[in-house]
């Protein structure tokens, strides 16, 4: 392993244990709150590809209806998502349990989101590249797509929109940060991300 892969999974493990530990009064508040506000889990677990193809459950705040189904996009107004879930996925507070998945190592901090199993085999050959690194809880198209939601709303077939405009674009952002990764560009994306949160 080169150097920076070694200090880069050393940030991570030291990272995701400062934060879960600091961020642990907030995590059993939110728990709480999912679970006074509608019935199921307080944990979603959602299967998803990650470095290798190796599938692992990628762990959120559940933010929809208990057993819902429906289309694998989200769109804004999506009458699945509660009311709690909704300000979760807003302020993206539903994201911290992935802190987990770094710590244990399916995950990094900052990288390619991971996908479903569906979109990976439906673009291959790019998920070759992507996925020889760990995917990350947040990345270049996570800032980019922050609004994502709103996006796919405007669309008459968000399904469609997403596979032909919307993912393709990512692609391209996951591989301008694959051609691009440094601890600099790891710091500078994770800044990025909070001014977005912030904003």
């Amino acid at each position: 392993m080169t150097p920076y892969v070694v200090t880069k999974r050393a940030v991570d493990v030291s990272a995701s244990l400062i934060g879960l530990a600091l961020l642990s009064p907030l995590l059993v508040a939110v728990a709480v709150a999912v679970k006074l506000d509608s019935p199921g889990p307080a944990l979603f677990r959602h299967e998803r590809i990650g470095r290798g193809r190796r599938k692992f459950l990628l762990l959120k705040f559940r933010s929809m209806t208990h057993g819902a189904s429906g289309r694998d996009v989200t769109v804004a107004g999506d009458a699945r998502v509660t009311r709690v879930g909704r300000l979760l996925r807003r302020t993206k507070i539903d994201e911290l349990p992935q802190l987990w998945n770094v710590l244990v190592g399916d995950m990094s901090l900052v990288g390619p989101r991971p996908e479903v199993d569906r979109y990976v085999r439906m673009f291959a050959s790019d998920y070759d590249d992507i996925l020889q690194v760990r995917p990350g809880i947040t990345d270049l198209a996570a800032i980019e797509y922050r609004d994502e939601e709103r996006i796919l709303a405007a669309s008459r077939d968000p399904d469609a929109e997403y596979c032909r405009i919307v993912l393709p674009a990512k692609i391209a952002l996951y591989r301008r940060y694959l051609a691009e990764r440094s601890l600099r560009t790891d710091f500078v994306i994770l800044a990025r991300t909070f001014a977005a949160i912030l904003r």
